[in-house]
């Protein structure tokens, strides 16, 4: 948690609206695409990195770059799924916000364990410059807690 790390935070949930001011430093937004159409259009501004649905409406990752897809073992029955991390432009132009989503809420705790247990390797990677990446995490089919995480796509950049 943050508070390990000696991080102070607050939690805020999004609305009904999808509304959330991104506008703000040290912004960390987990949620996915669909909950805030704000986070959405800025996601969208990611040219390697993308969410998509097929006709069946599920939804999965896509690299752009190298053309693979990622969907998420859960839809299989599997305990497993796959996240996006990345550090998007606030609309203000005055920074950046930290923004994780799992194609389900387990890829989104997994993209979560990712960072907290591999800080120092992103920071090395990418310092304080925008990025993307996408993790997948195993977890516990009983507890859904997060067994393990990994990175599964270069750092790419910028988001």
């Amino acid at each position: 948690s943050v508070q390990e790390l000696g991080i102070s935070a607050k939690r805020e949930v999004i609305g009904a609206t999808g509304f959330v001011d991104l506008n703000r430093a040290g912004l960390v937004v987990i949620c996915g695409p669909r909950l805030s159409p704000m986070v959405g259009q800025l996601l969208a501004s990611d040219r390697t990195l993308a969410f998509a649905c097929d006709d069946m409406a599920c939804w999965y990752l896509k690299d752009r770059k190298t053309g693979c897809t990622w969907r998420s073992p859960m839809d299989e029955g599997k305990p497993s799924d796959v996240a996006y991390l990345g550090r998007l432009p606030r609309p203000d132009g005055m920074g950046t916000f930290l923004y994780m989503a799992g194609v389900h809420a387990a890829g989104a705790a997994g993209a979560v364990h990712y960072l907290a247990n591999e800080l120092d390797e992103v920071w090395q990677q990418v310092r304080d410059r925008r990025f993307s990446a996408l993790i997948r995490c195993q977890f516990d089919p009983e507890t859904r807690d997060v067994i393990s995480s990994e990175r599964i796509t270069d750092f790419y950049g910028p988001a």
